[in-house]
C-alpha cells in the first residue's frame, strides 16, 4: 500500500463505505430494526449482540462485561448473512477469538432468530429463481427481479437478475437439479476458480443474497465514483468499496465521504455512510 504516494502538494483522500454489505443485505430484506441502526448510532456489531442475547446495547461497552458479547456479535454479522452455519463461523476465526465448538450452533440459531427477515430472503430468492427455471415466467422479489432469457446470437440460455440499478446478473445455461439433501437445487455453467474450466456450478438462496448484496454494493461505489468525477475530484484508484482520491492539500475529507453517503434515487431507503482518512501515501485507516 505504501508505494503509492501523492504528488506533491496534494494528498490522498481515502473514503469507503461503512458496513455496506450489512446496510444493502438489511435494506434488500427490510429488517427494520437493523435499518433503524445504520439511520442512527450504526453500531452494528453491539446491536446485534443486544438482539441475539436480550441484552440493552447501553450495557455493551468497554468496561462492562457485556462487552465480551460484541465480539460474538462481529463473528456472526461476518460469517451468517448469507445462510451459513458453524462452518461459516468456523472459517471466520470463532474458535481462534475463544468461542467454543459447543457454542455455535446456538449463535446461529440467534442470529437467524433475531434476523428472521434477512432468513426469509434466503429462501424468497431461491423460490423465486427455481420457479423462474420450472415455468419460464419472470418473478419479482424484494427490489430485484429474475427471468430466463435466450441469447440467440451466442445461443446460450440465461438465469437472469435484474438489481435495482437496472444492471443484471447472468447465470449460464441454468437447469434445476437435485442437491445432496434431495431438493431442488439451481444449477449453471461457471469458472472453477481452480481447474479454470467452464462447470456445472450449485447455487442456492444464501449465494443469489451474497451475490445481489455484493453487485449492489458495487453499483453503490459506481455511482459515487460518477458522482466524484462530475463534481471534478480526480479519483487514482478504487479498491473494493474504497474510493482514493487525490486533492490539493487543505480539500476537506467531508466532501468526500458525503458524496459516498448521498442516498441513490434507485435504493430509497437505502442508508449509507462514508468513513475515510487523509493521507500523504495509500494506508488502511
Amino acid at each position: 500500500r505504501t508505494a503509492f504516494h501523492a504528488k506533491p502538494g496534494h494528498t490522498l483522500l481515502v473514503s469507503d463505505y461503512s458496513a455496506i454489505e450489512a446496510r444493502v443485505l438489511s435494506w434488500l430484506a427490510d429488517e427494520r430494526w437493523r435499518l433503524d441502526v445504520f439511520a442512527t448510532h450504526g453500531k452494528i456489531y453491539e446491536a446485534s449482540a443486544a438482539a441475539m442475547f436480550g441484552v440493552p446495547i447501553e450495557k455493551i461497552r468497554k468496561g462492562n462485561p457485556e462487552y465480551a458479547l460484541r465480539q460474538t456479535g462481529k463473528v456472526a454479522e461476518l460469517a451468517l448473512g448469507y445462510q451459513g452455519s458453524v462452518g461459516a463461523l468456523k472459517a471466520m476465526g470463532a474458535l481462534a477469538m475463544g468461542l467454543t465448538e459447543e457454542e455455535l450452533p446456538d449463535i446461529v440459531k440467534r442470529w437467524r432468530t433475531a434476523n428472521k427477515n434477512i432468513a426469509a430472503l434466503w429462501y424468497t430468492y431461491d423460490g423465486a429463481a427455481i420457479s423462474v427455471l420450472q415455468t419460464g415466467r419472470p418473478a419479482y422479489a424484494n427490489k430485484v427481479g429474475f427471468a430466463r432469457e435466450f441469447d440467440a446470437q451466442q445461443g446460450i440460455d440465461y438465469l437472469t437478475i435484474q438489481l435495482p440499478s437496472g444492471r443484471k446478473l447472468y447465470y449460464a445455461h441454468p437447469r434445476i437439479g437435485v442437491n445432496r439433501f434431495g431438493a431442488p437445487s439451481i444449477l449453471y455453467y461457471g469458472m472453477d476458480q481452480i481447474k479454470k474450466k467452464w462447470v456445472p456450478q450449485e447455487t442456492y438462496g444464501g449465494k443469489l443474497t451474497e451475490n445481489i448484496t455484493q453487485a449492489i454494493a458495487r453499483d453503490c461505489l459506481a455511482r459515487a465514483l460518477l458522482a466524484l468525477d462530475q463534481r471534478g475530484y480526480h479519483t487514482v484508484m478504487h479498491v473494493h468499496d474504497e474510493a482514493v482520491v487525490e486533492a490539493p492539500e487543505g480539500t476537506p475529507l467531508e466532501a468526500i465521504t458525503a458524496i459516498m453517503g448521498e442516498p441513490i434515487p434507485w435504493a430509497p431507503g437505502l442508508q449509507l455512510r462514508g468513513d475515510g482518512c487523509e493521507t500523504r501515501y495509500y494506508k488502511k485507516d
